[in-house]
């Protein structure tokens, strides 16, 4: 939506501004509703000529003569049915349009937050809330949007009002004049309202972005908030928020339950008016009877334009709001920049270099500092650190998902920084901790919708361990697995993660404590099987984030974090036998298990007791 106006006038003008940008973007559409409620309106005052006409040549000759001449009844009649056709088909045609236009326009705004939401960098989405964007994709594109339906209707009674007017004066001066004062008293209500509604409906869209943040951050951590007997405290959260939003809604159609019935009152009192005045100018011989009843009906007809055009304008504070909220993600740039480098095509392991990294997310506190480190291709090298040491970090710059403060990342010789958007997910996969899984099918899952034959994915099955769990589903590969993938368990869902990544062949693979909620038997298998295909031949270069014993001994070369800097690099046994701080952080998890185990047993044998 590089052609949207910028949205700093008055709510007046910004919404139609924001209107401006569905004309143009659907001009056909846009005129074939306009040109039907030009018709519409056109006829609808056609409608009080006939009435006029018929009053004056055919109802006042009735009372004088006492009988209606049938040809004259045929002619009224057919005057009002045809006009009463070509009225419907104008109705059709504004709102089929209108409703088309709305529509439309909505699924392209959508389309492009949800599409902009998957190019912005990881930086940009940790700064904002998952509510927050799930509003502006929603609620603020519907806001955005509500006008663009009645606006060709408002235009099309906008023709209706000027044919109106013009038909008014032609008929009878003074009575239009009378008639017309109701036009300023309509401005100065709209005014008003737009005065006093505009601070309430900002605050409305914001506080439903509030709303839809708590009400995910709860359905994400129900089981937090169930095993913790939370759930009071979660209500109140929400109802808080939820009552704040009801109380400003409410404020807000305070201010709209006294602008509507002013608005439709105002032309009613200009029509009692104008039959007063009617009523003293035919007893003076200044008119007649048919001017009044023409004049009268006119007026309204001239309220229902009014009303139109109040609705349009009554839209135009939340439509601003929403249209600004959502056009924020539409114009929010990433820090990140690409380059147009290509990685040459190529088999085996890629070659990784690390070289003096410096990253941190409080410049008071650098969490990785001169980070040199390399990974030879088809080589395993273990990341091992304490918590909080940066090794998640690590793993999300290596995939450049974020991008370091200085220093530089290089995948054969290429900076991550001068390759083609897109390029780098081809060779490189991340396994992460926390598995996602999509309310898809298996095979949905691991594929992620690109067309990969089921013995590739079998495969992948295989090398993750999850094939015989995969197999014993009703459906096999075609089983739903449900939300989130809450009918597995943590080591399945983490097995189809590791063949998720798998299946695209990746010539280096990150495996960011991938495995962690598998038993240690399984993550033997597993790791043998990724050793087993580097023997085959696929030779995929492997960095792994563990602290496993059984994991860390299989790899070639294993990486000691700690303070932000690489303090030691060797074998397992090399480090086991050089460094104590080492030693003392892979024993821990030996030791703390044990512990648990000898205090399960304690348990068991006091509960037989």
């Amino acid at each position: 939506m590089a052609e949207d106006a910028e949205l700093r006038g008055t709510t007046t003008l910004d919404g139609f501004r924001v209107l401006w940008v569905g004309i143009k973007r659907e001009p056909t559409v846009f005129t074939v509703a306009t040109l039907g409620a030009v018709l519409f309106g056109v006829l609808t005052v056609a409608d009080a000529w006939v009435l006029g006409w018929s009053t004056q040549h055919v109802l006042i000759p009735a009372f004088d003569t006492g009988e209606i001449g049938t040809d004259m009844l045929v002619w009224v009649v057919a005057l009002f049915m045809g006009v009463a056709i070509l009225r419907a088909v104008g109705i059709v045609a504004r709102r089929l349009g209108g409703g088309i236009m709305y529509y439309r326009m909505q699924s392209h705004t959508r389309r492009g937050v949800t599409r902009q939401y998957l190019s912005l960098p990881m930086e940009w989405h940790q700064r904002h809330p998952t509510g927050q964007l799930l509003s502006n994709a929603y609620s603020d594109v519907e806001a955005a949007w509500a006008p663009i339906m009645p606006l060709p209707m408002a235009l099309g009674t906008i023709v209706m009002m000027v044919v109106a007017v013009v038909q008014m004066f032609l008929a009878d001066v003074v009575m239009a004049l009378v008639g017309l004062l109701v036009f300023p008293a309509v401005v100065v209500a709209n005014l008003l309202y737009q005065h006093y509604s505009s601070p309430l409906m900002t605050r409305a869209q914001g506080l439903r972005a509030e709303v839809s943040e708590i009400a995910h951050e709860s359905f994400d951590g129900a089981m937090v908030v169930k095993t913790l007997g939370r759930e009071v405290e979660e209500t109140d959260r929400f109802r808080a928020k939820a009552h704040e939003l009801r109380d400003v809604n409410i404020r807000a159609g305070r201010f709209r339950a006294i602008f509507d019935p002013t608005l439709a009152s105002l032309p009613n009192l200009g029509v009692l008016v104008v039959l007063a005045v009617g009523v003293s100018r035919v007893a003076s011989g200044a008119t007649e009877a048919g001017d009044v009843v023409t004049v009268a009906y006119l007026l309204t007809i001239v309220s229902f334009p009014i009303r139109a055009i109040g609705w349009l304008l009554g839209e135009f504070p939340r439509s601003v709001v929403g249209y600004r909220r959502a056009k924020a993600v539409l114009d929010a740039r990433g820090t990140m920049t690409y380059g147009e480098d290509r990685l040459p095509p190529a088999s085996g392991g890629a070659l990784l270099e690390v070289d003096d990294l410096h990253y941190s997310y409080d410049a008071d506190a650098p969490l990785l500092r001169g980070v040199d480190f390399d990974v030879q291709p088809g080589r395993t090298v273990a990341l091992v650190g304490a918590t909080a040491s940066g090794k998640s970090t690590l793993t999300s710059l290596m995939t450049r998902l974020v991008d370091p403060d200085a220093g530089t990342i290089r995948i054969d010789g290429h900076d991550l920084t001068g390759l083609r958007k897109g390029e780098l997910p081809r060779d490189v996969a991340l396994v992460p901790q926390t598995a996602f899984m999509f309310d898809d099918t298996v095979r949905g899952n691991v594929t992620l919708g690109a067309d990969v034959p089921d013995d590739v994915v079998w495969g992948a099955l295989r090398t993750s361990q999850a094939d015989g769990f995969v197999a014993a589903l009703p459906d096999g590969l075609d089983t739903k697995l449900g939300e989130r993938g809450t009918s597995l368990s943590g080591g399945q869902r983490q097995r189809l993660s590791l063949a998720r990544a798998l299946v695209r062949r990746p010539r280096l693979l990150i495996l960011d404590d991938a495995t962690s909620a598998v038993d240690p038997e399984v993550e033997a298998r597993i790791l043998a099987s990724l050793r087993d295909e580097h023997s085959a031949g696929s030779a995929t270069s492997l960095v792994v984030v563990a602290y496993r014993k059984a994991t860390i001994s299989l790899a070639d070369e294993v990486l000691h974090l700690d303070g932000g800097r690489i303090v030691g690099r060797g074998t397992h046994a090399e480090l086991l036998a050089s460094s104590p701080a080492y030693a003392q952080l892979v024993n821990a998890y030996e030791n703390a298990a044990a512990i648990d185990a000898e205090s399960a047993s304690v348990v068991d044998g006091g509960s037989r007791q």
